[in-house]
């Protein structure tokens, strides 16, 4: 016998316990996993355990301990739908963890999704997957879906769990905001340092499309009623800075992208008076005019215009 196989023998087991709270250290995305059963009642069960595997052909895959007694359900299921939790619905996560709850979907908004899989309401993004292959793996089955049909929900933040509770991923950001950590004058100039160069980059690599896009996300701002609600307001202003940031076509950028929309969510939720701005509507024109005439300098200068208006309003 070689000296590695004696040590493999004689190591020491790894401690469950100790296992899961190492693990624990590693942040999750939250997922509620649904199907059918056999004589086509919805079931579903909450996971951490999603992740990617293949963008061609598009694969995913999540895994169910075998002491689950939905094991048998998904192993004889021609497939499953995988939905992505938002920080709002820790509520949702925690009724189909509960192994009191019988009746999951009692009470809870849901659709029958394209393959006939339960589609939940009002999740981040919804995966409907058809059986791709499962694997047997210790104390655990891997299931691996191929997806058939994307679904997109709202803007929310992301549930997370991370060493045995949730956490909100922009708790941090939303003490900032609410704390007056971030003034206006810093949001200012990272909005124009970073959309200024967005546009400019847009004005190079914007497609007609993307520019009607930006131009559509202006429209709708401007055809809210006087009485629209905050949530309406904070969905069309961010898709109106996230058009651009599409158009601009730079991963890293958008990505920090991303942020500065949190940021303004944040903002205009917590710290912003929100309400109906006509003197904004020329200036928001004026970007799109500058971007199909692919003025890169006078989209800038029109953008820089839109915050100094808004400030003074």
């Amino acid at each position: 016998m070689t000296a590695l196989a004696t040590a493999e023998r004689t190591r020491p087991a790894i401690e469950p316990t100790l296992l899961r709270q190492h693990l624990g250290c590693f942040p999750t995305g939250v997922a509620i996993v649904t199907t059918r059963t056999a004589d086509g009642q919805p079931a579903g069960l909450t996971c951490n355990s999603f992740s990617s595997v293949s963008l061609e052909p598009p694969l995913v895959l999540f895994s169910l301990r075998k002491a689950s007694r939905l094991l048998g359900t998904f192993q004889q299921a021609e497939g499953f739908a995988i939905h992505i939790l938002g920080e709002h619905q820790d509520a949702l996560s925690g009724r189909f963890a509960s192994s009191k709850v019988e009746h999951k979907f009692e009470g809870v908004a849901w659709r029958e999704g394209e393959l006939g899989m339960p589609l939940l309401d009002d999740c981040l993004a919804s995966f409907e997957c058809r059986l791709f292959a499962a694997h047997d793996a210790g104390d655990h089955v891997i299931f691996i879906g191929e997806v058939h049909h994307l679904g997109a929900g709202t803007g929310e933040q992301a549930l997370v769990f991370y060493k045995g509770a949730y956490m909100r991923l922009a708790e941090s950001l939303r003490h900032r905001v609410v704390q007056g950590g971030m003034g206006d004058a810093d949001v200012d100039e990272a909005y124009r340092t970073l959309y200024g160069r967005l546009l400019r980059l847009a004005c190079e690599r914007a497609s007609e499309a993307e520019i009607d896009a930006i131009e559509a996300a202006a429209a709708l701002i401007e055809d809210h009623p006087e009485d629209a609600p905050l949530k309406a307001r904070i969905e069309s202003a961010s898709a109106f800075f996230g058009a651009i940031a599409a158009a601009g076509h730079n991963d890293a950028l958008m990505l920090m992208a991303q942020t500065m929309t949190n940021v303004l969510r944040e903002r205009m939720t917590h710290v912003l008076s929100v309400r109906a701005r006509p003197d904004l509507y020329p200036l928001r024109r004026a970007v799109v005019r500058h971007l199909r005439e692919r003025d890169a300098e006078g989209a800038a200068a029109a953008l820089d215009a839109l915050i100094d208006q808004l400030r003074r309003g």
